[in-house]
């Protein structure tokens, strides 16, 4: 244990020879760009864009505050400020690995109940981007009509108080809110979270909330702020006691490290009313064609991963790069990638739909990223209806095929019974797990009970080939189990 370093600006020069270490003076950056949801994805991706940035010299103005707005947030912030805000990236390569402290970040904004404290650093006239990556499911977002949830309780609350909002969101309308009053002027709001067509939802949102207090502020954000689309992809685990361990091997003592696979994309609409860093010169593809890399991203990639995950969860395989191994399971993806989402895809720049699925398999087959099924898994009622159903749909329309779909939600279900085939509990891992449970339950006797559920399927239950379809791969799984249910699938 004593040749280990504990990471912070004053021990950079004592870290081993092999650690890549900032070389630009952290002491010299100002702020610019407020990221609220500070994991371990943006700390891998987009934290990790603008330190190379900086390490040829550029964007020092444009240093990343970070930010969160629930409690548990704050653990990490101490965590943070205690290594001075300094990063451990591990990439984890089977060609080999590399190891490097990013420094882009100087300050976490204290989590405080009414987030007096963010509104008052997104108020500052230096920050000119408000980022955010706070998941799929946390945009308010009312599953069934796409629209705005204005009847959630965090946003009433935020409606009836808006100088001391619970939500993001609302910490946003209030700091826009002292902008305009100021002359401050907007500034970029910028989702990194994997939702097609980001910027606009981001945009929904914000302005939606604004609207129920202050229409006239509404119509400013809307006229003034800027929300570009992006896609973003990188797979970075969670950290736990085995990434920890890593960190120590190679003489770290960092409390937060990240590791992170051989591979990052970021593709952004350039679509920025106060500046920007150019990120472009560091990787990132600026475009006016977003929606075809985020629908190739988020149709096989994110889909894939819910095709993969689910599965694997049943049959109480731990991992990812595990379920890959499986010889049912990695066939099930590429087949259901190929049949059932391809067709569905358009080709951009350098890529094709079949070529990507080539890359994916060879990314989730990644022994050395342990990137655990329960975590792919998480949050299933957000990312199936974004990430497989608008699939089914567009398929049932062009009559192509579902098969492959239809049994991914058939597992789906399985999965949300909350047991495995062998017997364990498969804890709680849905914000509306309680209903999932219900629902799945009911399939036994009725499998259509669980795409009966209306907030997550809408009319697809009635859509006979869809039901159909989905009713008899649920039963076989029932009947005969996971592995027969994937291997029938697989013989046809």
């Amino acid at each position: 244990m004593s040749d280990q370093v504990k990471l912070s600006n004053a021990t950079l020069n004592k870290l081993p020879e092999a650690v890549l270490v900032p070389t630009y003076d952290r002491s010299k950056l100002t702020p610019g760009i407020v990221h609220i949801g500070l994991g371990n994805f943006h700390r891998g991706h987009q934290a990790w864009y603008l330190h190379r940035l900086m390490q040829q010299g550029e964007a020092h103005d444009w240093a990343i505050v970070g930010a969160g707005v629930r409690p548990f947030d704050e653990a990490q912030r101490l965590k943070m400020a205690a290594q001075d805000y300094l990063t451990t990236l591990i990439e984890l390569d089977p060609a080999g690995s590399s190891v490097e402290v990013i420094g882009s970040m100087i300050d976490y904004v204290p989590i405080v109940e009414g987030n007096g404290p963010l509104i008052e650093r997104m108020s500052d006239p230096s920050i000119r981007i408000v980022a955010m990556t706070v998941t799929e499911g946390g945009y308010y977002i009312d599953p069934s009509s796409k629209g705005f949830d204005a009847k959630h309780t965090d946003i009433q609350h935020d409606a009836a108080q808006p100088d001391t909002p619970r939500t993001a969101f609302g910490a946003i309308v209030a700091a826009l809110a002292a902008r305009r009053a100021s002359g401050a002027g907007p500034f970029t709001l910028q989702s990194c979270d994997n939702l097609q067509g980001n910027g606009a939802i981001m945009r929904q949102t914000v302005v939606s909330l604004a609207r129920l207090s202050n229409p006239d502020l509404a119509d400013w954000i809307d006229a003034n702020c800027s929300f570009p689309n992006s896609m973003v992809d990188c797979i970075v685990p969670a950290t736990g006691p085995t990434e920890l361990a890593l960190a120590r091997e190679q003489g770290i003592d960092d409390a937060v490290p990240v590791t992170h696979e051989n591979f990052r994309q970021w593709v952004i609409e350039d679509d920025f009313c106060a500046g920007r860093p150019a990120w472009e010169k560091v990787g990132a593809t600026i475009t006016g064609n977003v929606h075809d890399y985020e629908a190739m991203k988020i149709r096989i990639l994110n889909g894939g991963h819910q095709v993969v995950s689910v599965p694997g969860e049943i049959l109480s395989i731990a991992t990812i790069s595990g379920c890959m191994e499986h010889p049912l399971i990695g066939a099930l993806f590429r087949k259901v990638a190929l049949e059932d989402i391809a067709p569905h895809v358009q080709p951009v720049p350098g890529m094709t739909p079949e070529a990507y699925i080539d890359l994916i398999d060879r990314r989730f087959s990644n022994p050395l990223i342990v990137d655990t099924t329960r975590r792919v898994a998480f949050d299933g009622s957000s990312r199936h209806t974004g990430f497989i159903l608008p699939v089914i749909r567009e398929a049932l329309a062009a009559g192509t095929s579902i098969e492959g779909l239809a049994l991914t939600e058939a597992l789906w279900a399985r999965m949300c019974a909350g047991t495995r085939e062998d017997g364990t509990a498969i804890e709680p891992n849905d914000p509306i797990w309680d209903d999932l449970t219900a629902a799945a339950g009911r399939t036994r006797s009725n499998p259509a009970a669980w795409i009966e559920q209306r907030t997550l399927y809408g009319d697809l239950a009635d859509n006979p080939r869809f039901a159909d379809t989905f009713s008899r791969w649920l039963a076989l799984i029932w009947s005969d189990g996971t592995e027969a249910a994937i291997g029938a699938y697989l013989a046809d």
